[in-house]
């Protein structure tokens, strides 16, 4: 999965970020604003034409607002559910890793996807950095918690095609990285979302 932009995995062109942008609300949006919002940006002149695309296929439609023209996706037309789901694929990955660790037999305490994942600005190639907040009563070594762990790195990759990479830590083990001075804890905190759990079970660290 491109990660910074999960739609080009299904539609590659510039049409992936001017989809993106218009699932992403509905609010009528000029072509100007439009190709603002893009990511990666695409120009205005292209985003015009994609518009006229769009609109020709009933995807999109056209509001005249005096000189100006104003689009917003066609939630009536049967692709428009498919251009949603394709929008909001990161949302639907941190959906289904809550659904996977809920049905562990010892819940995590939290789950807090990390790094460029979690940024949007890796690509394809992007690992799914997963921070694993262990509860004090399992051990690290419990077998049916490590088969959990197991088989949630198989699953991400199977979801999305990245690898996945788990950091098992107890509450206890993140306070030790913390006095330490870990400076990841501190590139988790900024970047971090907390997929179960709280952001506040990722201690800052001490400076040294």
């Amino acid at each position: 999965m491109d990660v910074s932009n999960p739609i080009a995995d299904v539609v590659p062109s510039a049409h992936g970020p001017v989809l993106a942008v218009l699932a992403s609300t509905s609010t009528p949006l000029t072509g100007r604003a439009i190709a603002e919002l893009t990511r990666p940006r695409v120009s205005q002149p292209r985003v015009a034409r994609i518009l006229a695309d769009l609109t020709e296929a009933g995807l999109v439609d056209r509001i005249q607002a005096g000189s100006a023209s104003l689009f917003t996706l066609n939630r009536e037309h049967l692709a428009a559910r498919a251009v949603e789901d394709l929008a909001t694929l990161r949302t639907r990955l941190w959906e289904r890793i809550a659904e996977h660790a809920a049905e562990w037999t010892y819940p995590p305490e939290a789950i807090v996807v990390y790094g460029s994942t979690a940024r949007g600005d890796g690509g394809t190639a992007s690992d799914v950095d997963l921070l694993v907040v262990r509860p004090a009563a399992v051990d690290e070594d419990d077998p049916d918690w490590q088969r959990k762990l197991t088989a949630l790195g198989f699953a991400v990759p199977r979801w999305t095609g990245n690898p996945c990479e788990i950091l098992d830590r107890s509450r206890e083990e993140l306070r030790a990285m913390a006095s330490a001075g870990e400076r990841l804890l501190s590139e988790i905190r900024r970047d971090g979302r907390a997929i179960v759990g709280s952001m506040s079970l990722v201690p800052a660290p001490q400076a040294a």
